[in-house]
């Protein structure tokens, strides 16, 4: 509990270092939700809510995801998702294209093969593309993460004996890459990617978000959605690599 309220803290305070400045808010939010019953039961639910803002000085993004699912295996019903993750960063821009660029962000989940990893980041972006129909920006700089690996067992000796491993929390020094791409083919039809990669000695932590949105309004959109992400370094008991296909309503606001 401690350290989610120091990450929250810590998040919170990136977007309110900047001095309060002109101009306006935007943001959306995702929400897609799947439910069976009959012979299997199953519950689906991912939430996103993301807010911007920029003017001439600054650029802020926040945003909180949230997933949860339950599903029905050899009998049992039980949870086979849960997972939250936010996140904030503030860009002192130095010109049309350039900027400084502080970062954090926080996960939680219950089924990765950390019980949470909090990043804070400073570095320098650049905005390559910035027109009406394309955006292309990137960010690269150092930061300090610190992780709790999951505890897993170990089988092994005659008689086979069971020992529990419990490593301990880790903190280190990483270097933080963000790419950002979007393309609006027309009015109505957006592709949007984004790719995150923290690494450092212990662990190398890559995120690939990819979405294409249809509008059906000014205010709603469906949005197809893929989501990788990779750890390098895990447990035996756990994969390094989870994968998401979201299909979302999005609101505009």
């Amino acid at each position: 509990m401690k350290n989610v309220l120091l990450a929250g803290a810590v998040l919170l305070a990136v977007p309110l270092f900047a001095h309060a400045d002109d101009g306006e808010w935007s943001g959306s939010g995702e929400a897609g939700l799947a439910l069976t019953t009959g012979n299997t039961k199953s519950q689906n639910l991912n939430v996103k809510l993301a807010f911007k803002k920029e003017d001439v000085q600054w650029k802020h993004n926040f945003y909180v995801n949230a997933l949860r699912s339950k599903g029905e295996a050899n009998g049992q019903y039980d949870l086979t998702a849960n997972r939250f993750d936010l996140g904030a960063s503030s860009g002192y821009k130095f010109d049309e294209r350039s900027y400084l660029v502080a970062a954090a962000r926080y996960e939680n989940d219950d089924f990765s093969p950390y019980t949470y990893q909090w990043i804070v980041s400073i570095g320098y972006g650049y905005t390559f593309i910035k027109n009406a129909q394309t955006e292309f920006s990137a960010e690269v700089g150092p930061g300090y993460r610190r992780s709790d690996p999951r505890g897993y067992s170990v089988i092994s000796g005659t008689p086979p004996i069971e020992t529990f491993i419990d490593p301990d929390v880790e903190g280190n020094v990483v270097a933080r890459g963000l790419v950002s791409y979007k393309h609006n083919f027309n009015e109505s039809t957006a592709f949007e990617n984004t790719t995150l990669m923290e690494a450092g000695s212990n662990n190398t932590f890559l995120q690939n978000n990819a979405g294409l949105s249809v509008s059906m309004s000014e205010r709603l959109a469906l949005k197809l959605g893929y989501e990788v992400r990779h750890n390098s370094d895990v447990s035996p008991d756990k994969k390094k690599t989870d994968q998401l296909v979201t299909t979302n309503l999005v609101f505009k606001f």
